[in-house]
């Protein structure tokens, strides 16, 4: 008897310690934009802390085509989506493809030549029409590629559609800005006004799905991720024509349901809010929408304001922190909205409280990086200027307001490790600095090339995704 007991204890421990491996191994994986619970948060260990070019950088992968979409990890397995210009029309104000189009910035002055940002121009005018229809003579590959995460050798690549555009784009922003998602067993690459494609893991397309095209403001492109939940994949799709966002079955592409939206261009990616009355898909806009996942009914709506939604919530099972990018006529608010919310939960404009709304910071400074919640603060690195904020996530006190000197422009998203914030500007440069109520700024590391993509954590490593090289850096 004695021996038999000691079996099942065995057998018990062992089996605890299989699960605890598995469910390690999830959060290792980097699935979706943002990470596992798209929250820029990871259990990875031993993460380098110091690196360059040549310091702790294990392999890199020659990147052929432009993608400011970021890298995605699952298991031994990496990745990426892009888009190789085959041929373009010689049109004299095309520019090279130097980066996305101009991010918001309060006040600042419109270079001759350059395409207005968000929230310059006569307040409610129209979008100019553009006449220039030479897009339609150029042909692109649009490529979803999958890298050995070991060894940093291309395992297969897959050409997702090969032709003409299907809308114009902005110079300095590319057909390849959605980052892809992964379930462990499909591969989902979204390409906006191209379609949604779904491969196996080893890169044999399984169902694909056109959504139609539609114009989008100013010809800036597309850019919402698709994410993934309980065996669903959804798109938002915000645009001038017809703005919708939709749920699809995971495994065969049909589609479940589709919710038609009052919006016009957004760009920010719908978030998996999971608290402690229900989980909801969350998607920006002017009017933040909260929908049921399984139906796509409309649970609660938030008219948020700012000039369009760039940046993503972040939340734990009490709150959601969510705001849109301001500009010159428009100011972005943080709003922090209680879990259980129903209805137009819209407070008046003199009031910063009620409705479902625990608190709003105005002027938050939103940019196009999420904002990060950690340990009971909220983390807002501006898109230009160097300016962060920290605020605190109870009440929505602010807790400092520094500035960096030297920043370039700052599009990906920040993280965690050790105790510190991470962020990389425009320029390769990634800071940290300490978290919590102190500012310090600690560390200054450097790759020779452009980053705008947000940062992939692997178990021990980073997959950094520039213009020209993809990085895996690791101690």
């Amino acid at each position: 008897m004695k021996h038999r007991s000691s079996f099942y204890v065995y057998a018990f421990s062992f089996i605890s310690f299989v699960i605890i491996l598995s469910s390690c191994s999830q959060k290792q994986n980097w699935p979706q934009f943002r990470g596992p619970d798209a929250n820029m948060l990871s259990s990875a260990i031993n993460l380098p802390e110091v690196w360059d070019t040549v310091k702790n950088v294990a392999w890199m992968y020659k990147l052929d085509g432009a993608g400011w979409s970021s890298p995605i990890v699952w298991g031994d397995r990496v990745f990426i989506t892009s888009c190789f210009p085959e041929k373009v029309a010689p049109v004299p104000e095309r520019g090279p493809q130097q980066g996305p189009p101009p991010s918001p910035q309060p006040g600042a002055p419109q270079s001759a030549g350059q395409a207005p940002r968000p929230g310059q121009g006569q307040p409610g005018a129209p979008p100019q029409e553009d006449t220039d229809t030479t897009f339609r003579q150029d042909v692109y590959r649009w490529e979803v590629t999958c890298i050995d995460l070991n060894t940093g050798k291309e395992l297969w690549k897959q050409v997702a559609y090969h032709g003409n555009p299907k809308v114009k784009k902005h110079p300095m922003n590319n057909y390849a800005t959605e980052t892809p998602a992964t379930d462990g067993k499909r591969v989902f690459a979204y390409f906006g006004n191209i379609g949604l494609f779904c491969y196996d893991m080893e890169g044999y397309l399984l169902w694909k799905k056109d959504f139609g095209s539609y114009k989008v403001l100013n010809g800036w492109g597309t850019g919402s991720s698709p994410i993934i939940y309980n065996g669903m994949i959804y798109i938002q799709n915000d645009n001038e024509e017809n703005s919708f966002i939709a749920g699809l079955d995971a495994v065969t592409g049909k589609e479940k349901w589709r919710a038609l939206r009052d919006e016009k261009t957004n760009y920010s990616t719908p978030y998996i809010w999971k608290n402690k009355t229900r989980t909801e898909l969350v998607a920006g806009g002017k009017s933040v929408t909260s929908y049921d996942p399984e139906t796509g009914k409309p649970l609660w709506t938030l008219k948020a304001g700012g000039e369009m939604s760039i940046p993503s919530p972040s939340g734990d099972e009490n709150i959601l922190f969510i705001g849109n990018t301001g500009g010159q006529n428009a100011k972005s608010n943080l709003f922090a909205i209680l879990a259980g919310a129903e209805g137009d939960i819209t407070p008046p404009d003199s009031i910063s409280t009620g409705n479902s709304v625990a608190w709003i910071f105005r002027d938050a400074g939103l940019g196009n990086s999420s904002p990060l919640l950690f340990n009971g603060f909220i983390y807002i690195i501006a898109s230009r200027g160097g300016e962060i904020k920290c605020i605190k996530a109870s009440d929505g006190t602010l807790v400092y307001k520094e500035r960096v000197s030297g920043l370039g422009a700052v599009w990906a998203s920040p993280w965690v490790y050790n105790g510190k914030v991470w962020f990389f500007d425009e320029k390769g440069i990634t800071r940290s600095f300490t978290a919590g109520d102190k500012f310090e700024i600690i560390n200054d590391n450097r790759l020779s090339d452009k980053t705008w993509a947000s940062v992939a954590i692997t178990g021990s490593g980073y997959i950094f995704k520039g213009v020209e090289t993809l990085y895996l850096v690791k101690n």
